[in-house]
């Protein structure tokens, strides 16, 4: 399914994780594909999956999260949707994109969680969050901004080179945010770069649910990523899973 920008000025997906989300995709300044799927077991059980994907396009401008539940609990399922709408709305709002701004902030909202979930279980959650500003003929000079922790992958090519080096040894399955005690594990990981006009560039989000897309560095069409997401080597997915990626 192909969203026309034309009919739509402004973009805004959450994944519901109670359904699944066929490969989609959604063109306008930029390119934006995303999918959604709960593990086999979850499914069947009409579960809630563990993992969360929202992206806000308006323009040239995009923000994104991504997130990861750890453990198999339904309060996982409401750690990382309240995790990714809280951090969609920081993006939206914040005018300090340092990285001492961010931890502070990742390290205080568990005092703000806490009053608005009324004490909830502890649990916690993998995520990667960002904001892009697509350069323009009249701004050539753009800028991708990211934050992280856990394992999820994150993978970016700049003219067809993947550039992902600097993510590799960043993503630990040991770190991860906890609704209760903040960051655990060590610090979010901050990475900000500039982005140039007419340079082709694409980057790629997804959980460990779509590991198969690990080792494949072509852009592969929709359909063969929904072939992972329906997993039929597996006959169905094991884990949940999350996609996400942009084009420009």
């Amino acid at each position: 399914m192909i969203i026309n920008a034309e009919l739509v000025e402004l973009f805004h997906y959450i994944s519901s994780q109670n359904e699944e989300q066929k490969v989609s995709t959604y063109q306008g300044q930029m390119t934006c594909r995303y999918g959604y799927g709960r593990a086999k077991k979850t499914a069947l059980q009409g579960g809630s999956g563990q993992d969360f994907l929202s992206v806000h396009i308006k323009g040239d401008r995009c923000n994104f999260v991504i997130c990861d539940g750890v453990g198999q609990s339904n309060q996982g399922s409401s750690t990382t949707r309240y995790l990714g709408n809280t951090l969609l709305d920081w993006l939206d709002s914040t005018i300090d994109w340092s990285s001492k701004e961010f931890l502070s902030y990742m390290e205080y909202l568990p005092v703000v969680a806490m009053k608005e979930l009324q004490n909830p279980i502890s649990s916690d959650t993998m995520y990667i969050c960002g904001r892009l500003e697509l350069p323009t003929l009249e701004n050539p000079i753009g800028r991708i901004w990211m934050a992280w922790q856990g394992d999820s992958r994150l993978r970016f090519w700049r003219n067809g080179v993947e550039v992902s080096q600097f993510f590799k040894g960043t993503m630990r399955a040991e770190e991860r945010w906890s609704i209760s005690e903040g960051p655990l594990g060590g610090e979010p990981h901050v990475y900000q770069s500039r982005l140039e006009y007419g340079m082709p560039m694409r980057l790629q989000l997804h959980t460990d649910g779509l590991r198969d897309l690990d080792p494949i560095d072509e852009r592969l069409p929709d359909e063969q990523i929904q072939i992972l997401f329906d997993a039929p080597h597996t006959d169905g997915l094991i884990e949940d899973a999350a996609f996400l990626e942009f084009e420009w």
